[in-house]
């Protein structure tokens, strides 16, 4: 069954460098939502230093440079850590686990037995609605990482990997 889903799907395993060998990228949509978080997480630190630029440095020789420097570097960071995090980011479902790869310095390789799925859930934020993906959360049994995350998948193929394990689900409960 799982051949049969990844011999349909055109994406191809991961093949860029840094990226995670035998598994598939999510969307390349993806990249515009970690995007757009990584503005929003900077919007807090660019106000404060605008404040403190015309608050603390306005008599200094160093009036403007916070008013300049912090988006800049908002910017920058924006442009260039969201491909890096979205090639670092990939699945592979294979016969009896579902298996999520991401990170590279917090490395992380999480392998879920199909048979200790209890529930799926499918969340799609205002940023997801806006570029088209949905991340799929996959509930366990146990208490310690019972909820495994994959972001960054097209609705469809949230709802095709749910559909496959939901039938490993009604499988075991037979």
């Amino acid at each position: 069954m799982t051949a049969e889903l990844t011999a349909d799907r055109e994406t191809p395993p991961f093949v860029h460098a840094g990226g995670p060998v035998g598994v598939e990228p999510v969307e390349r949509s993806y990249v515009n939502v970690i995007r757009a978080r990584t503005l929003i997480a900077w919007l807090p630190v660019v106000i404060g230093a605008i404040v403190l630029d015309r608050v603390a440095l306005r008599e200094t020789d160093f009036s403007g440079l916070l008013l300049v420097a912090m988006p800049l570097l908002a910017v920058i960071t924006a442009v260039t850590a969201p491909p890096r995090i979205w090639a670092r980011i990939g699945y592979a479902l294979e016969p009896a686990l579902l298996r999520v790869v991401r990170g590279w310095l917090w490395h992380s390789d999480t392998a879920v037995p199909l048979v200790r799925v209890q529930h799926l859930d499918i969340a799609r934020g205002p940023l997801d609605k806006m570029f088209g993906t949905a991340t799929l959360a996959i509930h366990t049994a146990g208490t310690h990482n019972s909820i495994v995350s994959l972001p960054g998948l097209s609705p469809a193929r949230a709802a095709e990997l749910a559909a496959v394990i939901r039938t490993h689900i009604k499988a075991d409960l037979d």
